[in-house]
């Protein structure tokens, strides 16, 4: 009855209007409202520190391992000084592709934020790496800066190279300069392509930077354990022609 009696009085008289007394009709506050879509953008940092590292593995077509690669990877970035960034094992998506002279290992970050791309070849009884491409799209360096991606190559190369069913390895940093604003470094480094025996690698072959280091302190220490014998047994020498001279007098 009260109900039909508002209604015949909006009715009959203008500019009388009725309002639903209904939560579901109440426009979303803020806090309500669904979040847009957070796209990953890598943080640069101030200072260097140990990339963490990760094992990537990469199946051919008949789900045979064809790659493997245990590597830290740090992004150091030259924009008015020197910024670094270091690839997250956990948030990498591996792919790629492996054919019988050939092989593509790519290592991504969700939203395609950076990544990093092996090209492996394989040259009768060797492998090596022939090219490495990367590119890293980070958050800006300071408030206002435009966003900037920094991308380079490093092509026509024999990186790593090793005999056919053996693995590279280098505990030393790698080095590589990409581009003019972008260089990649590697450290450590275990890696093996095409000749996989049940995913696990083979015999280690050391790079030269790590042969160095074990090497050179054992000659440095040889050559002055020499030295010291060469001065000792001159001394003696040098001593006993003195006494044999005092004796004829």
């Amino acid at each position: 009855m009260v109900l039909g009696s508002l209604l015949l009085l909006a009715v009959l008289l203008p500019g009388v209007h009725l309002k639903r007394n209904d939560a579901s009709f109440q426009p979303p506050s803020d806090s309500e409202r669904p979040s847009e879509a957070q796209i990953y953008r890598p943080v640069l940092q101030h200072s260097e520190s140990i990339p963490p590292i990760g094992t990537y593995m990469l199946k051919n077509k008949l789900g045979k391992p064809c790659i493997k690669a245990t590597v830290g990877v740090e992004y150091i970035i030259t924009e008015k000084k020197m910024w670094y960034f270091s690839l997250d094992p956990s948030r990498v998506v591996t792919s790629g592709r492996c054919d019988d002279g050939e092989a593509v290992l790519s290592l991504t970050l969700p939203d395609n934020a950076a990544s990093l791309l092996l090209y492996f070849k394989k040259e009768k009884s060797l492998f090596y790496v022939t090219k490495m491409m990367a590119h890293v799209s980070p958050l800006p360096v300071c408030k206002g800066c435009p966003n900037k991606t920094y991308q380079g190559l490093v092509d026509h190369e024999k990186l790593f190279k090793t005999a056919d069913g053996r693995s590279f390895k280098c505990k030393s940093e790698n080095l590589l300069l990409m581009s003019s604003q972008l260089q990649i470094k590697l450290v450590p480094v275990q890696m093996q392509a095409f000749t996989l025996s049940r995913g696990q690698y083979g015999k280690e072959i050391e790079c030269w930077a790590d042969f160095n280091k074990r090497v050179i302190p054992i000659i440095i220490g040889a050559t002055v354990v020499g030295l010291i014998l060469i001065a000792g047994l001159t001394y003696l020498f040098i001593k006993d022609r003195r006494r044999q001279g005092y004796d004829s007098l």
